[in-house]
């Protein structure tokens, strides 16, 4: 009797053996670090955090952290003989390196993953300064890119030991973003399953969404995708990869230009998404062009929204519907010269889904960027 009760116990911890407290930060490796920090400042509203570089001890390398809300990026560029930077931004350009994942025991993190088969990429590693100790640890995933587990509990300073509080006179004001809705990760063929099954066994995400080449397809080009998700549903992770076509995909250029996998997009929430995009544009985010005919039977697939269309046409803001209630979603151009990260502006009244609705759309309108560019 006690056996079984003891069982029963447990078995919802052995279902969530990873819990996540969601995003801690999204770490990029840029050419310049300085001017990367300004550009996401002015343009979408995020405002001076911490800076790690030779006047704090860290002679290698030098890192901007910016905050809006919940949300935080780092920008690390290298100095001097810092090869594995320098090596990823030569072979990647401006890139996502680090996803970084809020855990309450970053050393049990990193056990139960490694455990289960994930390629280490830091040991759990106790870092201290005057305000505490946050301690973190780190795992390999899709191309480059990795997660690191961090516990922060005992910490009271502004982002981590190493870093100082970054002061500056410019900061402009916040556009509305709270927090990371999903981040997706482009693979390469055939390697979707692969590592979807990485999530489902290494950290014990489950599959909430699928969708194939059926449903994400234009007269043109074709991709499949899975949406992982932890126990929690703080942190999605979809993964696309490429489907035969008849041109080239989004994810094919993707890859090309990234030269491997990497991390496609970041969604951006938001409560207001008229408001921050039309604060966004104002402040030269370029984001991509939806036919008006678009709008013309929108609102007979999706039924009545809180919203006036109008505006949501003149933005080109995409609409669509679940059991649950309604989303409201935008996708930026690329935000470098190469045709590879991009941002997702989302607001959900209810919907838990992506979008499916409006892929066709939103396929169209990227195809139309890549004919531009002549990779289509």
């Amino acid at each position: 009797m006690n056996e079984t009760n003891h069982v029963a116990a447990a078995a919802p911890m052995a279902v969530d053996f990873l819990p996540l407290q969601g995003t801690d930060y999204i770490e990029f490796y840029v050419g310049n670090a300085k001017q990367a920090a300004h550009y996401y400042k002015s343009a979408f509203g995020f405002q001076s955090l911490a800076y790690s570089g030779p006047e704090t001890g860290i002679k290698e390398k030098a890192s901007y952290a910016v905050r809006q809300n919940k949300l935080t990026f780092v920008f690390t560029t290298p100095l001097k003989e810092c090869d594995a930077i320098e090596a990823h931004i030569a072979k990647h350009g401006d890139g996502v390196k680090i996803l970084a994942l809020r855990v309450e025991d970053a050393t049990d993190a990193w056990q139960q993953t490694t455990d289960r088969g994930a390629k280490s990429y830091m040991s759990p590693t106790k870092m201290t300064d005057k305000d505490g100790e946050v301690v973190m640890s780190g795992i390999h995933t899709y191309g480059d890119t990795v997660h690191l587990f961090i516990e922060r509990k005992n910490y009271s300073g502004a982002f981590l030991p190493g870093y100082k509080e970054w002061v500056t006179h410019y900061n402009p004001p916040p556009t509305g973003l709270l927090y990371v809705d999903h981040c997706v990760g482009n693979v390469g063929w055939n390697q979707m399953n692969k590592w979807v099954q990485f999530y489902e066994e290494v950290m014990g995400f489950r599959n909430i969404l699928s969708f194939d080449d059926k449903d994400i397809s234009t007269e043109y080009s074709a991709l499949m995708s899975k949406v992982m998700s932890n126990g929690n549903g703080y942190v999605k992770f979809p993964i696309n990869e490429p489907a035969e076509g008849k041109k080239k995909s989004q994810v094919e250029e993707y890859l090309d230009f990234y030269n491997g996998e990497g991390v496609q997009h970041v969604a951006l929430a938001t409560h207001n998404i008229i408001e921050t995009v039309t604060d966004l544009q104002n402040r030269g985010v370029e984001f991509l062009k939806i036919p008006a005919s678009y709008y013309e039977t929108v609102l007979d697939r999706v039924g009545t929204i809180d919203e006036h269309l109008e505006p949501l046409k003149e933005l080109g803001i995409l609409i669509d519907r679940d059991e649950e209630g309604y989303l409201l979603q935008i996708f930026s151009k690329p935000v470098e010269d190469r045709p590879t990260l991009f941002f997702e502006i989302i607001q959900r009244k209810g919907a838990r889904s992506f979008g499916k609705g409006n892929f066709k759309a939103l396929f169209e309108a990227l195809e139309r960027e890549q004919e531009l560019r002549g990779n289509l």
